[in-house]
């Protein structure tokens, strides 16, 4: 057994900085657009793991496996969701799909704000309600780019939308992992969490266009606005608080595109913006194909051939994000791996936890129920709906494996280093940086779950990583533990969008390989000043609006 060592130079401040090295070489080569994400990531994990044996003394033995069991988990279940989204997206522009899509969304509204609202913002949230993982980006990302957007507005608009319904994704998967590892109640940490995010489900869509179009292009559909803001954030708040924290996202998000298609049948923008470039700087413009789409308006029967790929997916994955199918099947359709060298043999010690706690090592494959699975056999229905035959799929499976191939080591090396910094409690010390913020830790405690999500790329693994800290930190300082478990969540909503899985996800689906560091420098500004604001929401929270808190 090894015991976590969170101060090992014997310096906090020395430890705190060797433990951020792997975070900032990531970040810094993927901005500095120089060298490729792939190779950014296998840099920022030799790091890791170098700091990890040499710095936190973690025998090299456990740092190997912890690596290796990262590897494998980015493949599964990420990189599989990755992998079947784009071979859909692939087999839908192929067969004309998408150009169906694309004049069936330009009969609601040619304005490209509207665009971005609808598919953007409520779209995505149910993709991300039905589950998560990567899933919504890769979508509306592809679907973006079918419409016309340029690559760096498709992937970091997609990014800055994909925030607000997180902590509820995958059917509520971040909420019952924050319950997990702090015992507290699942129910009650998801209406917390829902008394926090409708803030921000009110502000993003603004903020989302403002993005794209400037004040300007914001302001002259700020109705458009409102009512999807609205009619996201009411039903998230009522859901979570007076029902349950597993459907908040596609309640909401349904109810958020059934009101803004309706009030736009009585109201339309003055003055369309047609153009798909951000207002701003955008140099993914010059490598836009040129658009051959027709813009004739689409019969009954067209339109549901465009939306046909996409309301298949949406049945199965809601079929694969319930209980009801996954449980069953998860005890037949199982292989539980214990990492032999590795399960249980590292130890989380105090201040972290509680008391000394083994953490376990377990890689379940429940290739079955991986919402990625559930991808794949929508893609082949779809597939055949649309005409392919059994050759050609399976071509075009191998074709898009190659086009993914540099993504997917991508994303296996960032799980890679999420998984190391976990079990060597490089993690943990960055977290303990935190906690000596005192009267400002919900500010702070804040972001730091969006820290834990911009390192793993996941809100539920922020959540498990810092949720049982968040805990014990707030009872030592006499705040509500339930306030900062679910502002730990809040807060990680934030670093969705700058976590490199998320960009990899992105940059993947609009097609634009290897600028990785342009959408990095365009969502970083975007990430850190939202972060901020729901830091101070939770101050605001813990010491001014305190009738808004739930305690134990």
């Amino acid at each position: 057994m090894w015991n976590q060592i969170y101060n090992p130079l014997g310096n906090e401040w020395l430890s705190t900085l060797i433990a951020a090295v792997p975070v900032v070489v990531l970040l810094a080569l993927i901005a500095s657009g120089k060298v490729k994400a792939h190779l950014a990531a296998v840099i920022a994990l030799v790091a890791a793991i170098c700091i990890a044996i040499w710095a936190f003394t973690m025998p090299a033995g456990l740092a190997v496996r912890a690596s290796v069991l990262g590897l494998v988990t980015g493949f599964f279940p990420i990189g599989w969701i990755v992998l079947n989204v784009i071979f859909l997206y692939r087999l839908a522009v192929e067969k004309g799909s998408f150009e169906l899509l694309q004049r069936t969304i330009g009969g609601v509204s040619p304005d490209r704000r509207i665009q971005l609202l609808l598919i953007a913002f409520s779209f995505g949230a149910f993709f991300e309600g039905a589950s998560g993982f990567g899933t919504p980006v890769a979508v509306t990302g592809a679907m973006l780019m079918g419409l016309g957007f340029s690559p760096l507005a498709a992937a970091g608009l997609s990014l800055i939308a994909n925030t607000a319904p997180v902590a509820y994704g995958a059917l509520g998967t971040p909420i019952q992992g924050l319950a997990s590892v702090t015992g507290l109640d699942p129910f009650l940490l998801g209406a917390m969490v829902g008394r926090q995010l409708p803030f921000f489900s009110l502000i993003v869509p603004f903020w989302l266009i403002w993005a794209f179009a400037g004040w300007k292009g914001m302001k002259d559909i700020w109705p458009a606005i409102l009512v999807t803001g609205v009619s996201f954030a009411v039903p998230q708040f009522l859901i979570s608080n007076f029902i349950n924290p597993w459907i908040v996202d596609i309640g909401a998000s349904l109810v958020s595109m059934a009101c803004l298609i309706g009030f736009l049948k009585v109201w339309q923008p003055k003055e369309l913006w047609l153009s798909p470039a951000l207002r701003t700087r955008d140099d993914s413009v010059g490598t836009m194909p040129a658009s051959t789409a027709s813009t004739a308006p689409v019969t009954r029967a067209e339109m549901w051939r465009g939306l046909l790929p996409w309301v298949i997916v949406c049945i199965v994955l809601l079929v694969w994000g319930s209980d009801w199918f996954k449980v069953p099947m998860n005890k037949i359709f199982v292989w539980s791996y214990p990492v032999e060298g590795l399960h249980n043999l590292i130890a989380k010690v105090p201040p972290v936890v509680a008391k000394p706690t083994p953490e376990g090592a377990v890689f379940s494959f429940t290739w079955l129920t991986y919402t990625g699975s559930g991808m794949l056999i929508a893609a082949i229905v779809s597939a055949f709906l649309m005409g392919f035959n059994p050759l050609r799929l399976v071509k075009a499976y191998g074709e898009t494996i190659w086009a993914v191939r540099y993504s997917l080591l991508t994303i296996a090396a960032m799980l890679a280093i999420g998984t190391l910094t976990r079990y060597s409690g490089i993690d943990a010390t960055l977290g303990l940086a935190f906690a000596h913020a005192g009267f400002l830790y919900p500010f702070f405690g804040t972001l730091l779950g969006w820290l834990g999500v911009a390192l793993t790329g996941s809100d539920t693994a922020s959540n498990v990583l810092f949720g049982g800290l968040q805990k014990i930190t707030a009872e030592q300082l006499g705040l509500s533990p339930i306030l900062m478990a679910a502002a730990n969540s809040s807060g990680g909503v934030m670093g969705k969008m700058i976590d490199a899985q998320s960009i990899v996800v992105a940059s993947t689906a609009t097609n634009w390989f290897g600028h990785e560091g342009s959408i990095l420098r365009f969502v970083f500004k975007h990430s850190i000043a939202l972060a901020c604001l729901v830091g101070v929401l939770v101050m605001l929270q813990a010491y001014v609006f305190t009738g808004m808190v739930i305690h134990p």
